[in-house]
C-alpha cells in the first residue's frame, strides 16, 4: 500500500508539471475530467457534441470572412477590406462578381442582410459569433446543427446514404439542402439549392443559385474542430476555390439571443 501511493503521488506531479495546472480551491463537479482525447460512442464513431455528462458548444472561429486559402488581405471582423484593392485577392471572382464586392466594400457594408435580420446562410453562420452545437441522430442517421448567432437557425445533413438531389427538384433556403457521409473521423457535407436572399460571409462575397458547397468536419481533439469549405458557383467565380478555419470548444450553455431590433 505505502508503494502503491507513492506511485500515485509521482504520476499526479507529472502530470501537473506537463500541464502548468496550478492550486485551485477544490470544487465538486459532475462533469467529466478534461482531456485532449477525440470524445467517441462506444462503437468508435467520433462524437461532434457533448459527451454524456459534459456541457458545451463550438464558437470563437479563427477567422471572421470568407477568403481563399493562402490569401493575404489585411481584413477586420466584419469583414471590410484595409484596402478594396486587395479585392480580387480574396478569391477568384468573376468581373462582374467582383464588381459587385468592390462596391459593397465602398458602400461601408450597409446593404448587409443580417443588417434587417436576413439569415446568415451557409457557409457564413460558421463564423457568425454565437456558437453552435452539431448533434447527430443516428436513429435517423442525420445531422443538425443548431446555431446560437444569427436568430437562432438550424439545418439538417441527411446520412442516410441518400443519393445527391437534383438541382431543379430543390427548394432555394438559406442552408441548402445537405447530403453527407463520414470519412473516417471526417463529417463531409455537399450542399446545393441555395438562395441570394444572404450574402454568404462578411464582407459581402456574392453568390448565385447555382452555388454548391463542399463542407468537412473534423474534430481534431477535445477542443479543437477543423471546418474547411469548398465554394462552387461557375456563375460567380472563375473557378472551385478552399477556405478553412477552426472553432474551439466553450464550456456552458449557448446564450440566447436573437435579432429583434432590426437595422441599426
Amino acid at each position: 500500500m505505502k508503494h502503491a501511493l507513492i506511485g500515485i503521488a509521482v504520476v499526479a506531479l507529472v502530470v501537473c508539471v506537463g500541464t502548468g495546472c496550478q492550486p485551485k480551491e477544490s470544487v465538486a463537479s459532475t462533469a467529466p475530467a478534461a482531456t485532449s482525447e477525440v470524445p467517441r460512442f462506444g462503437d468508435g464513431l467520433v462524437r461532434f457534441d457533448r459527451s454524456p455528462g459534459e456541457k458545451g458548444y463550438w464558437d470563437s472561429p479563427t477567422a471572421t470572412t470568407l477568403m481563399e486559402s493562402g490569401a493575404k488581405v489585411d481584413v477586420d471582423a466584419d469583414g471590410k477590406l484595409k484596402n478594396v484593392d486587395d479585392a480580387s485577392k480574396v478569391a477568384p471572382l468573376q468581373p462582374w462578381s467582383l464588381a459587385l464586392y468592390q462596391y459593397r466594400q465602398r458602400n461601408g457594408l450597409k446593404d448587409d442582410p443580417m443588417h434587417d435580420c436576413i439569415c446568415p446562410g451557409n457557409p457564413r453562420q460558421m463564423h457568425t459569433p454565437g456558437g453552435l452545437r452539431i448533434i447527430q441522430d443516428r436513429n435517423y442517421n442525420r445531422a443538425y446543427l443548431l446555431f446560437g448567432g444569427g436568430n437562432r437557425g438550424w439545418r439538417t445533413v441527411y446520412m442516410d446514404g441518400r443519393a445527391p438531389p437534383n438541382p431543379d427538384e430543390v427548394t432555394a433556403t438559406f442552408y441548402g439542402l445537405s447530403v453527407g457521409h463520414m470519412e473516417v473521423d471526417t463529417l463531409v457535407a455537399e450542399s446545393i439549392g441555395f438562395n441570394t436572399r444572404f450574402w454568404m460571409t462578411n464582407g459581402g462575397l456574392p453568390h448565385t443559385e447555382a452555388l454548391r458547397l463542399t463542407e468537412r468536419f473534423t474534430r481534431r481533439s477535445h477542443d479543437v474542430l477543423e471546418y474547411e469549405v469548398t465554394i462552387d458557383d461557375p456563375r460567380t467565380y472563375t473557378r472551385k476555390w478552399k477556405s478553412a478555419w477552426t472553432l474551439h470548444w466553450m464550456p456552458g450553455d449557448i446564450a440566447e439571443q436573437f435579432c429583434e431590433t432590426g437595422r441599426n
